[in-house]
């Protein structure tokens, strides 16, 4: 149940393939203009599948001293330009953030994981040696330490490595921290800079990638695309937020997960229905009070139709009543970075009241029986809200919002 020390998130940032901010992000998702476009590698791809939502134009040196760039992998460099926006979106500086009781909790599911691509190539195809700071940028702690040493946050600070379900992971155990009092603040979030060469052919070759247009719960789907890109929040107590008359932009109310513990690659409906029903146990509400879902919604062939079977245990008979829609289709599945990219747009869905569309939906699949927004956002009074990410390893995290009063 949710304590008396109400956890709120006072500041969001962005980068994706919207570019840079909070906003442009949600403007594409909430118009349902995708994001997905022909990838520019440095290197020739050899695959087939050359689409996914890059970050367009990204220049780190224009927004990050050259003393901390020298230490970040792409991913971390996201981190540290969403972090900033969040921040200032806080009422908060780099000098006022941090402090003592301050954590700094990162999902990613890859890391550094360009920087291991561009190392091997160097040097097994060219026989040049790695940089010497490789290891310190490709870690998958590099991101929150690097925010840790930005913003002199002295609290527990590590990254969630969870696969897809990395984010929110992080952000539902910052709000556990919050709560508890183990710390006052907590700067969390995704990040993820997964598209290159390497893994985007590795990706292809799993199969589960789309060719042309990815269509979450919709006959005919056939996969999903790669997207990179950071979403960071600053969360802290409400009246800790009121004391400072801060902005809130909406209560983290629940956090659930749980484990499949069942199959590396294959969804199971129990797991991912036991995520959200902690999640919404965690909240204090009842399943008839969630009036939106971000679905994890991949629009592949196992998940779509095992996530919608999840939500029918939650939702009973008043599934195909609830809006349920995946904006994957707009800013590419950024693994561990997902949950919070896709928590952008939930937020924005509580403050702007208009849920997201599904867009590319061609026609019901009878596996998929939800009603998926498809392709025109639809204006509603959202108050409590669910997000929902599920990864590979059968890692499960669903994640409870409600407006502010």
């Amino acid at each position: 149940m949710a304590s008396a020390r109400q956890v709120v998130i006072t500041g969001m940032g962005a980068v994706s393939g919207a570019g840079l901010g909070w906003l442009p992000l949600w403007e594409a998702a909430r118009d349902g203009r995708s994001l997905i476009r022909p990838l520019e590698f440095a290197r020739d791809y050899p695959g087939r599948i050359r689409i996914g939502a890059q970050v367009p134009d990204f220049d780190p040196a224009s927004h990050i001293e050259r003393a901390t760039l020298m230490y970040c992998d792409p991913f971390a460099q996201y981190a540290i330009v969403a972090a900033d926006e969040a921040v200032r979106e806080a009422g908060l500086t780099r000098e006022t953030v941090g402090g003592a009781d301050c954590a700094v909790i990162l999902g990613t599911g890859i890391g550094g994981v360009r920087t291991i691509d561009d190392g091997l190539f160097n040097l097994y195809a060219k026989g040049v040696k790695p940089e010497p700071l490789s290891i310190p940028k490709l870690i998958a702690s590099a991101g929150p330490s690097m925010l840790s040493i930005r913003y002199d946050a002295h609290g527990p600070v590590f990254a969630v490595a969870s696969a897809c379900s990395s984010a929110s992971q992080a952000i539902g155990m910052g709000m556990h921290m919050v709560r508890s009092g183990m710390c006052e603040r907590a700067i969390v979030g995704g990040a993820e800079a997964s598209l290159s060469v390497g893994t985007q052919m590795t990706w292809e070759m799993l199969r589960v990638l789309t060719p042309d247009k990815c269509r979450p719960f919709s006959k005919g789907r056939n996969g999903m695309s790669i997207g990179d890109g950071a979403a960071i929040f600053i969360l802290e107590t409400e009246e800790a937020a009121k004391a400072r008359n801060a902005p809130i932009l909406c209560r983290l109310m629940g956090y659930g997960t749980s484990a499949d513990a069942r199959d590396p690659i294959r969804p199971d409906a129990e797991g991912a229905s036991l995520a959200m029903r902690r999640a919404i146990d965690d909240a204090g509400v009842s399943p008839d009070e969630i009036q939106y879902v971000n679905a994890h919604g991949t629009a592949t062939a196992l998940n779509d139709p095992s996530e919608a079977e999840a939500m029918g245990k939650i939702f009973g008979d008043r599934l195909g009543q609830v809006p349920v829609s995946s904006t994957k289709p707009v800013h590419g599945h950024a693994l561990g970075a997902a949950g919070a990219l896709e928590l952008v747009c939930t937020i924005q869905a509580i403050r702007d009241g208009v849920i997201p569309p599904t867009i590319n939906f061609l026609e019901p699949d009878p596996k998929c029986p939800v009603d998926c927004v498809p392709n025109t956002a639809r204006k509603a009074s959202v108050r409590t809200a669910m997000s929902n990410s599920f990864a590979f390893g059968g890692v499960n995290a669903s994640l409870v919002l409600q407006a502010a009063d």
